[in-house]
C-alpha cells in the first residue's frame, strides 16, 4: 500500500494541481523549513460565507512538502475557515498515506503551518499550529 501512496507523491510533487500565486486572495501567508529548506507560500480566496473558493501554493522544496501542500490544498476546497483552523498533522498524515520519519515530519507539516497561519492571520506561524 505505501507504494501506492509513494506513487501518488512523486505525482503531485512532479504534476501539482493548486501550484502558482493565486491574485487576488484574501489570506496569504509564507514560511520556510531551516532544516531542508523548504518554502511554501500559500494564497487563499473565500466567499461570502467564509468558505475556501481558491487556493494555491508556490515556493519549493521536497517532494514530500510539494506533495502535502497539493494534496491538503486540494483537502480544503469548499471548506469553512473554523474548519481550515481545526485541521491537524493527523489529517495531513492520512492525505500523505506513509509514515515519516521526524525530518520528513516537518517537510510534510510545512504546508499546514502555513495554512493555519494565514487563516488565523499571524505575523508569525509557530510549530504549535500543527499539534
Amino acid at each position: 500500500m505505501d507504494d501506492f501512496y509513494r506513487e501518488i507523491i512523486i505525482d503531485r510533487y512532479q504534476n501539482p494541481h493548486f501550484k502558482g500565486e493565486l491574485d487576488p486572495h484574501d489570506i496569504s501567508f509564507e514560511d520556510s523549513n531551516p532544516l531542508c529548506g523548504d518554502e511554501i507560500r500559500i494564497d487563499v480566496r473565500v466567499n461570502g460565507d467564509d468558505r475556501v473558493e481558491e487556493a494555491n501554493f508556490s515556493g519549493r522544496g521536497c517532494a514530500i512538502s510539494q506533495a502535502s501542500a497539493d494534496l491538503l490544498l486540494e483537502h480544503i476546497q469548499g471548506k469553512s475557515l473554523d474548519e481550515v483552523k481545526a485541521l491537524t498533522k493527523e489529517d495531513v498524515l492520512e492525505l500523505l498515506g506513509i509514515e515519516l520519519g521526524p525530518v520528513r515530519l516537518k517537510c510534510a507539516l510545512l504546508s499546514l503551518k502555513v495554512l493555519k497561519a494565514g487563516a488565523y492571520g499571524m505575523v508569525e506561524a509557530s510549530d504549535d499550529l500543527v499539534e
